[in-house]
């Protein structure tokens, strides 16, 4: 009987199978061998897309004659740097006694495309049998049932095909469009940043980025403080601000700024004076009691967000982080989007809570399971919010996988705080919402309506685990008024406010944005539900702001993580803008990636896909050359 070959994407991974798989002996040159399994691996990438100039001498100029730039047959290279552990593992793959070939790289799409271009280039024995694993942890139980259940690799060829286009189209959008520009701008480039020569260099995703940062740059730079005044009832037991209604003698009034405030303090003292001497009656109280559930788990977009705030850096630390406790099996697959958890993963979840009940020697942490099991929480999620198998394409949300503990105590400080990040987020799905007491008062003064509203937390249910501040302004036990009782006034103040700019993006909040496609919507909940096509996957987000950063497009303040444009990035924002502004809409970068979704679910063709990439880029020269 002949063998079995596994490949992974990096040697550290490759140990950890042959652990599972109990390979202890025979370590050669680039790979392992037992009398049943070979092992080997990638070092990340083997295989590059080849330059123009591999196609064609003369393209090494940059010249708009030869452009756009759109190969028929596409053309690929070994990585020089790599080259050696590539031919030992095309070596193994054409071994006459292989008789199936597991590809065991990253679970998704880049892993996907890591290995297949080795596959392309290496040209495997044509008997063996190729399949696929695919898994969600490094266990060894989660390893080996992958390799059990390991499918056919062809149901995987839409993944596939939709790595190959999008490697293609960052390549065609990217070299055709940045040697376009450079041709046309380069030289008033170069004289606006004071360099010799400057080339501008343009990305699918990357400039759209850019464009979202300068935007909001400019917003804030333009933006102009305006101040208006809103008035405070002060009465006997409370404090209410006035806000317009049908009834109040200021209706559709052009004094007012908004349906709160007065543009100026002297129509604001008048109006004052108009409520001397008036009666104020309780005209209505409702009473209500509102229920909070523990937020989604995480995504990477979601721990990378919060990892900026909490730490202060940057989203590619975040995951470099999470990489490393996902290969130390503490966590998870990292590059995932989705928040939710699977139907098949929720009926085995004890097994994640048990391990952290006795592995995770961390008090606070142990503090929260024995108050689970002292208040017996349930711990069946079957139909609750955080199972929805229609919400996950590839893997499931960030969770611990309750294993890895002998890996725990190696671990610098800021990787066992992000560990515990992600614990506790996972331990509060399993207590009970936090429940609030919530009154709204309406005060009448002669048809002048004034507005308090009270909430006070009376059981704190999952914020005994992610603490939120609970306390309002003013505490519902203090105030008790009845429907059509009179108040006494105290006086009415007024309290200036004025209009605030935009906020900044950080670097964790960019990637918030991108994964909503330019939106950054700072309520969770809302988050939640409007979740569509982003810009970029989570996988490549954090790389192409740190390629913004590394280009000196953008700057990233190293305390703050605050994002701005550099001159240089306004310039070649202004550049785009002018020549080819709708590769600055996030909505049009989002399509392109929806697009490359629908090729991975096999619901378009990946040639439909390919001839779209090709007649954007033709349309866009034939205008732009035009207009040059």
């Amino acid at each position: 009987m002949g063998k079995r070959l596994l490949i992974t994407e990096k040697p550290s991974v490759a140990m950890e199978f042959a652990k599972a798989l109990k390979i202890t002996t025979n370590r050669k040159n680039g790979y392992l061998e037992s009398d049943e399994w070979i092992i080997t691996w990638c070092v990340g990438h083997l295989v590059t897309m080849s330059y123009p100039e591999k196609y064609d001498e003369n393209l090494k100029l940059w010249r708009l004659d030869t452009l756009p730039f759109i190969p028929k047959e596409w053309k690929y290279e070994i990585i020089p740097a790599v080259e050696n552990q590539f031919n030992i593992i095309k070596t193994l793959l054409q071994r006459e006694d292989i008789d199936e070939i597991y590809n065991a790289g990253d679970s998704g799409r880049e892993g996907e495309y890591i290995q297949r271009l080795v596959f392309m280039m290496a040209k495997p024995n044509p008997r063996a049998k190729m399949k696929r694993v695919w898994i969600d942890s490094q266990t060894e139980e989660e390893i080996k049932r992958g390799i059990d259940e390991a499918k056919s690799s062809t149901e995987y060829d839409s993944l596939s095909d939709s790595a190959y286009l999008r490697a293609k189209e960052d390549y065609l959008i990217g070299i055709n469009f940045s040697r376009m520009l450079s041709i046309i701008y380069g030289r008033r480039l170069a004289k606006e940043i004071n360099e010799e020569k400057a080339s501008i260099s343009v990305g699918r995703v990357m400039t759209c980025v850019l464009g979202m940062v300068v935007e909001r740059e400019r917003e804030i730079r333009n933006f102009i403080k305006t101040p208006f005044y809103k008035i405070v009832g002060d009465f006997t037991s409370l404090s209410a601000e006035w806000k317009v209604s049908e009834t109040s003698i200021n209706f559709e009034s052009p004094k007012l700024y908004n349906d709160t405030g007065f543009k100026k303090e002297n129509d604001a003292k008048d109006f004052i004076l108009t409520l001397k001497d008036k009666e104020a009656i309780v005209e209505e109280v409702k009473k209500s009691k509102q229920k909070e559930n523990a937020p989604l788990l995480f995504n990477l977009a979601e721990i990378q967000n919060q990892c900026t705030k909490l730490f202060k850096i940057k989203p590619d630390e975040t995951l470099e982080i999470i990489q490393n406790l996902y290969e130390k099996k503490l966590v998870t697959y990292p590059r995932t989007d989705a928040r939710v958890l699977s139907s098949a993963v929720a009926k085995v979840i004890n097994q994640n809570l048990n391990g952290i009940a006795l592995g995770f020697k961390d008090e606070e942490v142990q503090g929260y399971i024995k108050q689970m099991k002292e208040e017996k929480y349930s711990t069946n999620l079957i139909k609750t919010k955080y199972i929805n198998d229609s919400k996950i394409t590839d893997h499931y949300a960030i969770i611990p996988t309750g294993k890895g503990y002998e890996n725990i105590n190696s671990l610098p400080d800021l990787q066992k705080n992000i560990y515990k990040l992600i614990v506790k987020r996972f331990l509060a799905i399993f207590y009970p919402p936090a429940e609030f007491n919530k009154m709204n008062i309406t005060v009448d003064v002669a048809g002048e309506k004034f507005y308090a509203s009270t909430k006070t937390c009376v059981k704190t249910g999952y914020l005994d685990i992610l603490k939120k501040s609970t306390t309002e302004e003013q505490n519902v036990e203090s105030i008790n008024v009845k429907k059509g009782e009179r108040l006494i006034v105290n006086n009415y103040n007024i309290k200036e406010s004025e209009t605030v700019p935009p906020t900044r993006y950080n670097s964790g909040s960019i990637i918030l944005a991108m994964e909503n496609a330019g939106k950054l919507i700072e309520e969770e909940e809302l988050r939640e539900q409007i979740k569509g096509a982003g810009i970029g996957t989570s996988a490549t987000r954090a790389e192409i702001i740190k390629k913004l950063d590394k280009i000196k497009y953008i700057a990233i303040n190293n305390k703050t993580q605050i994002i701005t444009p550099t001159k240089k990035g306004e310039y070649i924002y202004d550049i785009v803008k002018l020549s080819m502004p709708d590769i600055l809409n996030p909505k049009l970068t989002a399509s392109w990636e929806k697009g490359l979704d629908m090729v991975a679910k096999r619901e378009i063709k990946a040639e439909i896909f390919m001839k779209k990439l090709e007649d954007y880029i033709n349309n866009k020269f034939d205008k732009l050359v035009i207009r040059k």
